[in-house]
């Protein structure tokens, strides 16, 4: 297989987005289990803005990144993450960026139903992930009685109604962004 060849101007998108993204772990509410981040909101940018490709290689950087000992996680970093409980969400976050990419299409033509559809595909798969994971991790790893539907609540249901609210605020900042980033740079 060729090595990937990314240009330089899409290289220091994928970086400048793996960074808002770390920077998003550190904006956080504490709730039970699964903290409230801006970390999703970079994600889905990441998808929408530079499509499904480069929006997941970006977020595999920045889980990468913490894997190798950089605290970049909302709880550190390192290798030892993968036994925290929301270990599935940071696994779900390129599948989730790819995923928001791929139904946007092309966002500087993308009407406000498609990006809201796209953020709300991403957003899910991200849950997925995340929200599996964390059954597993507390059931089997933990060996905690808990079930489905109270991991459901604390893993879906908890942070949902404020992450609806991130993908709203996220709509008018894509369209001014549509405004501001000239055509050729995205």
């Amino acid at each position: 297989m060729p090595p990937l060849r990314i240009p330089p101007r899409q290289a220091a998108t994928v970086a400048l987005f793996a960074g808002l993204t770390a920077v998003g772990a550190y904006v956080r509410i504490p709730l039970p289990a699964v903290p409230l981040t801006l970390q999703t909101a970079a994600v889905l940018l990441s998808g929408i803005l530079l499509g499904p490709r480069m929006g997941a290689l970006s977020q595999a950087v920045y889980v990468v990144t913490g894997l190798i000992g950089l605290p970049v996680f909302a709880q550190g970093g390192g290798p030892g993450y993968v036994l925290n409980p929301t270990f599935g969400y940071l696994c779900g976050f390129a599948g989730g960026s790819a995923a928001g990419g791929l139904v946007a299409g092309r966002w500087r033509h993308a009407g406000s139903l498609r990006l809201l559809t796209a953020m709300l595909c991403g957003l899910a798969v991200i849950y997925l992930f995340g929200g599996l994971y964390l059954y597993w991790n507390l059931t089997v790893l933990q060996a905690k009685e808990v079930g489905f539907m109270q991991v459901a609540k604390i893993g879906w249901l908890l942070p949902l109604p404020a992450d609806l609210l991130k993908i709203f605020l996220l709509l008018p900042l894509i369209r001014i962004l549509r405004e501001r980033i000239p055509e050729h740079y995205l």
